[in-house]
């Protein structure tokens, strides 16, 4: 791993990635499916009246293809996170995963002396996994 200055509010971000990754993969599967199925959210909304323009169909091509265009960058976006998350975890030793299912990924929030009780770790040991495994998304990622 290269030596390299992560600000602050960029450790903090990568971190509420890992919080919310189960979100964004729920979020993934939702943009897929509505431009996969641009229409199908249409014909089920009450609200869209029969033989009214649809609000797809408002605007030049121009608009509507930079509304599309908007939507796969999010998606690309969403993507690239999921993806180096993936990585990264995939990488992890057992005992760090297990750091990642307890801090990140359970139902219920714990405090740092509880966290390193569950992994059999001193509390400093349990901050350092952190800081390795925030440190290794942020490089996939590629941000500093």
């Amino acid at each position: 791993m290269q030596d390299i200055s992560i600000t602050k509010p960029t450790f903090k971000k990568t971190e509420a990635e890992w919080f919310n990754y189960h979100r964004t993969i729920r979020e993934i599967k939702l943009l897929e499916d509505a431009i996969m199925h641009p229409y199908d959210e249409e014909q089920n909304d009450p609200a869209v009246v029969k033989g009214a323009t649809s609000v797809r169909d408002v605007g030049s091509p121009t608009e509507i293809t930079a509304l599309r265009l908007t939507r796969h960058k999010q998606l690309n976006y969403l993507r690239e996170i999921a993806s180096a998350i993936e990585t990264v975890y995939n990488e992890l030793p057992a005992d760090h995963k297990r750091l990642v299912h307890v801090r990140y990924w359970a139902r219920e929030s714990y405090k740092w002396d509880e966290i390193a009780k569950k992994c059999n770790v001193s509390r400093r040991q349990a901050f350092n996994w952190r800081d390795a495994i925030i440190h290794a998304t942020i490089e996939v990622l590629g941000w500093r």
